[in-house]
């Protein structure tokens, strides 16, 4: 146990990238890789940065000029909920934890930082940003309501817990493999998240075509 930590950040870095066709993490975004320019974003914020990794892209960020000894490594779980849950059992017992995708490298320190200020008060926070879309809720192919979309948002992440809630969380829920992010599992677990509105370029890459754009 380190009592000197008091922001732990884990990067989701553990996906086969099957839609992409190759390792999105190791593609280049100017003069850096997708995952060494989300690792810059925390690099100078956060106490420590945990990283479940495949081999491959564990093997280059540890040659990488961004690598220092702040970044520890998680095995990749199968699941990104099992690749979480691992790298909270890595985490140095800090106060908060963020937890980012790899693949998410355009998000802004300043809102990494009022995020984490934030959490501080709430407990658990949620980037996102409003829809702009006109959203319809459809059934059976067939469109049955039209939904406010000033009441929704596109998840994004990082999304920021107190350490302990969020780990008592995934213990919870540990064995069930239903959730696509955290917040879900905070709210079935009686949390109301609060939600952080980011920049809609927040976007994670998915295809070659995010990429280029």
């Amino acid at each position: 146990m380190n009592n000197n930590i008091e922001t732990s950040a884990i990067i989701t870095a553990g996906g086969n990238s099957s839609r992409f066709g190759s390792n999105k993490l190791l593609e280049k975004l100017e003069n850096l890789t997708v995952i060494e320019t989300t690792i810059s974003k925390f690099i100078n914020i956060v106490d420590e940065i945990i990283i479940p990794a495949q081999d491959e892209t564990k093997n280059f960020i540890i040659n990488s000029s961004i690598y220092s000894d702040k970044i520890k490594f998680a095995q990749a779980g199968t699941t990104r909920q099992k690749s979480v849950y691992n790298g909270l059992l890595r985490c140095s017992n800090p106060k908060i934890v963020l937890i980012h995708d790899g693949a998410r490298p355009f998000i802004e320190e300043e809102a990494i930082k009022k995020i984490i200020d934030l959490t501080k008060k709430e407990k658990a926070v949620i980037a996102g940003t409003m829809a702009i879309d006109t959203i319809k809720q459809v059934q059976n192919g067939r469109i049955i309501k039209t939904l406010d979309r000033k009441t929704i948002f596109q998840a994004q992440t990082p999304q920021s817990f107190d350490f302990e809630l969020i780990k008592k969380i995934h213990e919870k829920y540990k064995n069930e493999e239903i959730f696509t992010d955290d917040s879900s599992m905070a709210e079935k677990f009686g949390i109301e998240p609060v939600i952080f509105e980011t920049s809609p370029n927040n976007k994670k890459i998915t295809t070659k075509t995010d990429l280029i754009r």
